[in-house]
């Protein structure tokens, strides 16, 4: 980047994970030992990193990704779907291990089960993104969660310009340092984690939840309540919003936490207030589960605006 003029900047940088979604249809989960039948493969481009990517891609910002994937078909297959989306993947390493896999066996009642082979995400490392220090000062929002090392997530953090806003969905939850939580303008949590955030300091309800969380040290939360919308809350004016999501049929919930962040990271990188970009994170996450899939699932900015 020459300079940092704004059209010269990206919306959004999502640091995170890419893997392949392995699916297969089971009429029931194995016992240890059996073999069950199941359905025909098929395979997904999937992992937070990439769904946030497309997600916010497809709905017009320009959207770079870092991220690791292995010199194989599957990483071939996660390159080519982010590029069809628009994304930007000058930023996407190649090799060091194999692509990130994610087995999924599904049930007729729709419960599945994931074991996840991480691959080429865990070996994103610090040295990658000191490496990329240029996209970085590029970026208006960077967008990362936990499918990636921990080291990696906090220099991230080390690595932010003085204008650049940092959104962290702590997912898959692990333990943080403070330094990450300062960082978070905002944090964004569903109620699973917030609970393991919170542990035992967990009060009864999401509201309970709001104030303990700010305490950790983020400027800013927001909590996803699935079909009850979101709550948001601002450490700088003590402000608490419950923002109503839109009546909708769902077919698939997969990948509508990643749509909503990434339209969330996308708006206040256009100088949106956290409440507004809620609001229109809520309506983009409500369009996802309308779809089957993570990524095919996600809205442009006609279906939001539709909705």
């Amino acid at each position: 980047m020459h300079d940092n003029a704004p059209d010269d900047r990206y919306d959004l940088l999502v640091v995170g994970s890419a893997n392949a979604d392995l699916v297969i249809g089971v009429e029931r989960r194995p016992a240890p030992g059996e073999t069950v039948l199941g359905s025909d493969l098929a395979v997904h481009p999937g992992g937070k990193g990439a769904n946030q990517a497309v997600a916010a891609a497809r709905l017009g910002a320009r959207t770079a990704l870092l991220a690791r994937v292995g010199d194989d078909g599957h990483g071939r297959l996660l390159l080519e779907t982010q590029r069809t989306a628009g994304v930007d993947t000058g930023g996407v390493l190649v090799g060091g291990a194999p692509t990130g896999v994610a087995l999924i066996t599904v049930d007729p009642s729709g419960d599945n089960s994931i074991v996840v082979s991480p691959g080429a995400n865990g070996r994103l490392t610090p040295e990658d993104v000191r490496a990329a220090a240029p996209l970085l000062a590029a970026a208006r929002v960077i967008s990362v969660q936990l499918e990636i090392p921990l080291d990696t997530v906090a220099e991230t953090v080390r690595g932010l310009g003085p204008d650049t806003r940092f959104v962290l969905n702590p997912s898959p939850p692990a333990p943080l340092p403070e330094e990450v939580f300062a960082a978070c303008d905002p944090l964004v949590v569903n109620e699973h984690e917030a609970r393991y955030i919170l542990g035992a300091a967990a009060g009864e309800t999401p509201q309970d939840w709001v104030p303990a969380l700010i305490a950790l040290g983020p400027r800013s939360v927001v909590i996803t309540l699935g079909a009850e919308g979101a709550l948001v809350a601002d450490s700088r004016t003590d402000s608490l919003d419950h923002l109503v999501s839109p009546k909708v049929e769902a077919v698939d919930t997969t990948g509508a936490g990643d749509a909503f962040t990434a339209a969330l990271a996308w708006r206040l990188g256009r100088g949106d207030d956290l409440r507004q970009a809620a609001a229109f994170a809520v309506r983009v996450g409500a369009a996802a589960v309308t779809g089957r899939g993570a990524q095919e699932s996600f809205p442009t900015l006609e279906e939001v605006d539709a909705l």
